[in-house]
């Protein structure tokens, strides 16, 4: 009994609370009613934290696979299809060609270092050969096929606003030869980067026509064939040894005749009906467009 007593007495050790820090909370849900705090005191208390805020930095991506733009483009000369080589001015455009031709021959050496297949004679063939591929490919719209034939920089320009519309076009024939009558051949971001740009004279017969999404014609007629003079300009990055020649651009002369208006589909409104009125019931006719007299 003793024995039990004393056991009795003895008292059990009392358990001890240990404060425990648990996980810190790097962010607080803010509080209701509390203005918003701006940039700069957010991203110091996030530095007071222990976060650190990561820079933005805004850039423009750089293409490399081609360059902004044409350098030094080709001027054609005023008349050009126009006036004949045995005339007088047609002379004189010629001899000033002949002249101005300089830089050129430097591009065409740098061009054959890097490209050995480069000639000035081949090369206006292998160049309409492209320009009928990538048109025959904007009509089908095969995009694959285009972004291997144009350049990053000519591709956005040759899609763009033909979302919704059917395109015809047709290479007729060839008037004259085509012939290579301009070449530069500049660098980028680095000294030795080099890009080759030739621009070929292509005077030609195309058709071309142009149709909304109704199916109306707005541009060109598919059965009329016409005579068109244009310069474009193809580039290939020469350092690149998989690099191929590519339409980069157009050259538009200041003197050229401007384009043919395009004729657009618009909607006429017709009357409000009231919610018990059809419009088949009422033999709308459509209005005839007022005559508008321009003053002076």
């Amino acid at each position: 009994m003793q024995c039990v007593a004393s056991l009795l007495d003895v008292r059990l050790p009392q358990p001890v609370l240990v404060p425990i820090r648990t996980k810190k909370r790097y962010f607080i849900p803010p509080a209701v009613n509390v203005k918003q705090k701006t940039q700069s005191e957010q991203e110091d208390k996030a530095r007071a934290a222990g976060v650190v805020v990561r820079q933005q930095y805004i850039e423009r991506a750089i293409n490399i696979a081609c360059t902004a733009g044409i350098f030094d483009p080709y001027v054609p000369p005023e008349g050009d299809a126009r006036l004949s080589t045995l005339s007088r001015e047609g002379l004189k455009q010629r001899t000033e060609q002949l002249r101005q031709s300089a830089a050129s021959q430097l591009a065409f050496r740098k061009i054959k270092d890097h490209d050995t297949e480069f000639s000035t004679k081949g090369f206006p063939t292998v160049a309409q050969q492209i320009f009928i591929d990538a048109h025959a490919a904007l009509t089908q719209f095969d995009k694959e096929k285009l972004h291997s034939l144009v350049t990053e920089r000519c591709y956005p320009e040759m899609v763009r606003g033909n979302r919704y519309k059917t395109l015809r076009w047709r290479f007729v024939e060839s008037l004259e030869p085509p012939r290579v009558v301009h070449a530069r051949c500049p660098d980028m971001v680095s000294k030795g980067n080099l890009y080759g740009q030739v621009t070929v004279r292509m005077h030609s017969r195309q058709t071309l026509a142009v149709y909304d999404r109704f199916g109306r014609l707005m541009l060109g007629d598919e059965d009329e064939p016409r005579d068109v003079l244009e310069y474009i300009v193809l580039e290939r990055h020469l350092v690149n040894p998989y690099g191929r020649w590519r339409l980069h651009g157009k050259i538009v002369p200041a003197w050229a005749p401007p384009k043919d208006p395009i004729v657009k589909t618009l909607m006429i409104p017709g009357p409000k009906l009231k919610p018990e009125e059809d419009f088949a019931d009422l033999n709308y006719q459509v209005p005839k467009p007022k005559a508008v007299q321009w003053s002076k």
